[in-house]
C-alpha cells in the first residue's frame, strides 16, 4: 500500500506559509485600485486589462477570504482587504432598490448586469457570515439574513424542491439563466445548489435559526436524492430542468471531491444523526470515484469526464485545492489511508507546477503534461486575477487544512 510522501503535520506547515506568504500577500497588493474598485483582469506576469466588468462573486469570494484568514489571525492588513471588499459589496454592488446584488459592474462602478445569480447571491451570504464572525459586525449578519430571506422568497423551486439558477434585477423570471458561457442554459445545476449548501451551513452556524436548519436540511436532502448518481460510479450530475432529468452526461471531478466535503461540512451543521449516515456514505463514494476515475499518475485532479473515461485531461488550480481538503476530510471520517495519500500528492503536484514561485499566487490551468497555459488574453481563462480566477479556493484549502490539522 502506497503511503503519504510527507506527514500531515509538514502538509499543514507548507500550506500555513503558502497561505501567508504567498495567496493572501498576492492579492492584498494586486486585488483593488487605489479608488476602491477592483482590478479588471491580472494576467501571470502581472499586467492589467482594466476595460473588463467586475462580478460580484470575486468581491464576495474576497470579502469570505480575508475574513477567514482573520479568524485564523487578525492581521491589520488582512481586516484590511476584508474592510476594501465588503465597502464594495455593500457600495456599488447593492441593489437597493431591489435587494441583493448586481451581478456585475462596469469599470466605472456602474451596474453591467444587474440580473441576480442565485450563486453569486449565495456567495454574498457566505463572505458576509465570516466577516461577521471575524469581525462582530452585525450589520454584516443582517445582510446575510435579508439575503437568506430573498433566495428564499424567490429562489427556491417550490414543486420539486432545490432553487432556480437566475433571476432578473427585480427577481423576475429570466429566459437565460446560464452562469457562464460554458454552462448550460438550465433552471437548476449542482454548481449552484453547492454554494447556497455551502452559504447556509456558515449561516445556520452564526445564526442558529429553525429556518435556516430547515433549509440546509432540505438542500442536503434533495441534493442527495437527485444530484448525487450512483452509475457508473457515484458522481453528481450537473444540470437538470426543473423534474431533475440529467440534461448533460459529464462528470466534473473537481466539483465532486468539493461536494464530498461540503456534503459533509452540511450534514454536521444540521445535526441529523439520520442524514450525517447517509451523507458519510455519500461522501465516500465520491471520494472514491475521484480517487479511482479522475486522478492522473502525478497525483493531480482532472478536469472532467463521462462513463468512458476522462474526457478533458486538463489541471485547473481549483480542483487541485479542494482535492486537498476533500481527500484530508475523507481521510478523517473513514481512517483510510489511501485517501490521506491522494491529499499529500495533490499538494505535492500543487506545490510542484501550480504555485508561481517567480510572480506569486497560483496559475490557473495546466495541461496534462503540467506545462502552464498561455497568458490571457491568447487563453481566456488563463490568469492570476479575473471574474472567475479569486483567493477562495486555495486560501480556503490553506485554511481548512490549518483547522483540521495540529501544529507539530
Amino acid at each position: 500500500m502506497a503511503t503519504p510522501p510527507f506527514p500531515l503535520s509538514e502538509l499543514r506547515r507548507r500550506m500555513q506559509a503558502d497561505l501567508n506568504h504567498n495567496i493572501l500577500p498576492f492579492w492584498a497588493r494586486h486585488a483593488f485600485k487605489p479608488d476602491g474598485n477592483l482590478v479588471g483582469i491580472i494576467t501571470h506576469d502581472l499586467r492589467e486589462f482594466d476595460d473588463v466588468p467586475r462580478h460580484v462573486v470575486l468581491c464576495a469570494r474576497t470579502l469570505w477570504t480575508y475574513a477567514a484568514a482573520a479568524r485564523l489571525d487578525p492581521r491589520p492588513e488582512w481586516l484590511a482587504v476584508g474592510r476594501k471588499a465588503l465597502a464594495l459589496l455593500e457600495g456599488s454592488f447593492r441593489d437597493t432598490r431591489h435587494g441583493g446584488y448586481f451581478w456585475s459592474l462596469t469599470r466605472d462602478l456602474k451596474p453591467h448586469s444587474p440580473r441576480k445569480q442565485v450563486y453569486a447571491e449565495a456567495f454574498t451570504i457566505y463572505g458576509l457570515t465570516e466577516w461577521y464572525q471575524a469581525t462582530g459586525d452585525k450589520a454584516a449578519l443582517e445582510r446575510a439574513k435579508e439575503m437568506f430571506e430573498l433566495i428564499e422568497r424567490h429562489a427556491r423551486e417550490p414543486k420539486f424542491g432545490g432553487y432556480i439558477e437566475a433571476l432578473d434585477a427585480d427577481w423576475g423570471p429570466l429566459a437565460d439563466m446560464r452562469l457562464s458561457d460554458k454552462d448550460l442554459n438550465s433552471p437548476k445545476s449542482n454548481n449552484t445548489l453547492l454554494h447556497i449548501l455551502e452559504a447556509y451551513t456558515a449561516l445556520l452556524r452564526a445564526w442558529p435559526d429553525e429556518r435556516v436548519r430547515s433549509a440546509l436540511r432540505d438542500l442536503l436532502t434533495v441534493i442527495l436524492d437527485r444530484v448525487v448518481t450512483p452509475d457508473p460510479y457515484t458522481h453528481c450530475a450537473l444540470f437538470f430542468d426543473l423534474e431533475w432529468r440529467s440534461l448533460l452526461p459529464k462528470f466534473s471531478y473537481g466539483h465532486d471531491i468539493e461536494a464530498s466535503w461540503l456534503f459533509w461540512e452540511a450534514a454536521v451543521a444540521v445535526d441529523d444523526p439520520a442524514l450525517l449516515a447517509r451523507t458519510k456514505q455519500a461522501a465516500l463514494a465520491l471520494a472514491d470515484g475521484v480517487l479511482a476515475h479522475g486522478l492522473d499518475p502525478d497525483g493531480a485532479v482532472l478536469y472532467d469526464g463521462d462513463a468512458s473515461g476522462v474526457l478533458c485531461a486538463d489541471k485547473h488550480w481549483w480542483p487541485q485545492a479542494e482535492a486537498i481538503v476533500g481527500f484530508l476530510n475523507a481521510y478523517q471520517i473513514s481512517g483510510k489511508e489511501a485517501y490521506l495519500v491522494a491529499a499529500t500528492r495533490a499538494w505535492e503536484f500543487t506545490e510542484k507546477h501550480v504555485i508561481d514561485a517567480q510572480h506569486g499566487e497560483w496559475f490557473a490551468i495546466l495541461d496534462r503534461s503540467g506545462k502552464v497555459y498561455p497568458d490571457y488574453p491568447e487563453y481566456a481563462d488563463s490568469q492570476k486575477i479575473g471574474p472567475w480566477k479569486c483567493p477562495y479556493h486555495n486560501g480556503r484549502a490553506c485554511i481548512e487544512v490549518i483547522k483540521r490539522v495540529p501544529a507539530a
